[in-house]
């Protein structure tokens, strides 16, 4: 059994070659650990080892381990789909919310940035579709509606829009999927040069999506460990089963 010190080693090390096959600097990819399900204690061990960017996808997880971790110097980002009702909550922990995909949700994450002085920082979630050009439902803005999605976000003075993100779509090889996020980072890019990061890429398809020029990698099995069956596990910061009302963002 790996040690969590060998897995971050052994992603880290994909990262690196990854890059590199790319002709891209190694360091210009950011590693960010997905630690939903797993309770703070593994993000801590994690954090000792180096590893500060980590990601949660349900707002009551995020809130109560920023709480719990508030000692250590860590950055969270937020990877899932956000409700407004708990879009406040979420930016207040001073996450960056990757899931934007709709404009009444940047409005009220623009309230708390423009309340607290501090903008959220943000990615527009892009729905890259399936293989029969299908919605993958994973969620997202389609291509067609990202470009003025971006010129509003951009114009909302309690955020700062970083980029795009994207999860590979379901039925379909990764690596086209992710030349075709990536030619529309590089369109966004052009109208907001500060928007230069692209989230893209997961345990099973990083080096395609660092291929394609992504400069943050979502990982989470392969430095956490296989979780546990949705049915059977019970969410380790709030005690509340998966799929109850009070877990659902």
């Amino acid at each position: 059994m790996t040690s969590p010190a060998d897995r971050l080693r052994a992603v880290r090390d994909r990262i690196a070659t990854a890059a590199r096959a790319a002709g891209r600097d190694p360091s210009l990819v950011t590693l960010l650990a997905v630690s939903k399900t797993w309770p703070a204690e593994a993000v801590r061990e994690l954090a000792a080892l180096g590893q500060t960017a980590f990601g949660e996808n349900r707002a009551q997880e995020l809130t109560a381990k920023a709480a719990e971790l508030a000692d250590l110097p860590l950055e969270w980002h937020f990877i899932g789909q956000l409700q407004r009702n708990k879009a406040a909550a979420v930016a207040r922990t001073g996450a960056v919310v990757h899931s934007l995909d709709r404009l009444p949700l940047a409005r009220a994450l623009a309230r708390v940035g423009e309340e607290a002085g501090r903008p959220v920082g943000v990615f527009l979630q892009v729905d890259l579709g399936g293989a029969a050009g299908e919605l993958a439902e994973r969620g997202g803005a389609t291509p067609d509606d990202v470009p003025a999605l971006a010129d509003a976000v951009a114009d909302l003075p309690g955020l700062t829009l970083r980029g795009l993100m994207a999860v590979a779509p379901r039925g379909e090889e990764p690596g086209p999927a992710f030349v075709r996020l990536a030619a529309l980072a590089e369109r966004v890019r052009a109208d907001h040069p500060g928007a230069a990061e692209l989230s893209a890429g997961m345990s099973g398809d990083l080096e395609e999506a660092i291929a394609a020029g992504a400069t943050l990698v979502r990982v989470g099995t392969a430095l956490f460990g296989s979780r546990p069956l949705t049915s059977a596990r019970v969410t380790p910061v709030t005690g509340v089963p998966p799929g109850s009302p009070e877990e659902v963002v």
